[in-house]
């Protein structure tokens, strides 16, 4: 059996690699459900707004990463969520409009490395600015996206950036107990792996993926439990 085809197109020319829409959870009711419950759902939303960002699917991308965010930084508001998942949104979409004119179906211009990206920098300072990131968070972020899109090293900034927004998910840094201290840390690493995951677009990893995300967010709702 071949697990690794992509998945069959539908009408938007995307595939739906997750039954997130159909999620058996009510948002509204996590007081009453356990915290591995809650990082699954969190995983499928991380997952369905990546998916609804390939459909170009605006609001519907809004609000699966709001449906994160209101979770994952417990610290804000469900309005300031909604304003943090809304610039996350929006920093995906800069990120199109500066590729589109150097983007010619699989071939990438090289001189995409000297465009502007800074309307996407912008927008993830915003997000950082309302959950409380580092602002360095918004700059490696920027420079993965342009060097994932040009076949640079993206690992790198990703888990820089990572790690800032780990540090305001749980309140305060993770450090290793002894060993690997240069490392950027098992959570980074996961976050990474999930990314990697997604780039191959078949239904058997984006399964993977919300695998390892759910370990992610279990951790990060653990931590968040063990400082209340």
């Amino acid at each position: 059996m071949n697990t690794t085809t992509p998945l069959e197109p539908v009408e938007t020319g995307f595939g739906t690699p997750t039954e997130a829409e159909d999620y058996d959870i009510d948002p509204d009711s996590f007081g009453e459900i356990g915290e591995d419950a809650l990082a699954a759902f969190m995983a499928e939303q991380t997952c369905l707004g990546f998916i609804q960002h390939d459909r170009r699917e605006y609001a519907a991308a809004v609000e699966a990463f709001y449906n994160v965010d209101r979770y994952q930084f417990a610290h804000l508001s469900g309005e300031e969520a909604r304003e943090a998942a809304r610039a996350l949104t929006d920093a995906f979409w800069a990120k199109d409009d500066v590729e589109e004119p150097y983007i010619d179906g699989a071939e990438v211009d090289p001189a995409l490395a000297e465009a502007d990206w800074t309307p996407v920098e912008d927008a993830l300072c915003r997000r950082a600015e309302i959950v409380g990131i580092d602002e360095e968070y918004a700059h490696e972020t920027t420079e993965a996206w342009r060097n994932h899109k040009l076949g640079g090293d993206y690992w790198t900034p990703t888990m820089i950036a990572q790690r800032h927004e780990i540090d305001a998910a749980m309140g305060g840094s993770l450090e290793k107990p002894k060993y690997g201290r240069s490392g950027y840390g098992h959570l980074a690493a996961r976050y990474l792996v999930g990314l990697e995951l997604h780039d191959m677009h078949t239904e058997r990893h984006w399964k993977e993926a919300t695998d390892v995300m759910t370990a992610y967010y279990a951790e990060i709702l653990a931590g968040q439990e063990a400082d209340r």
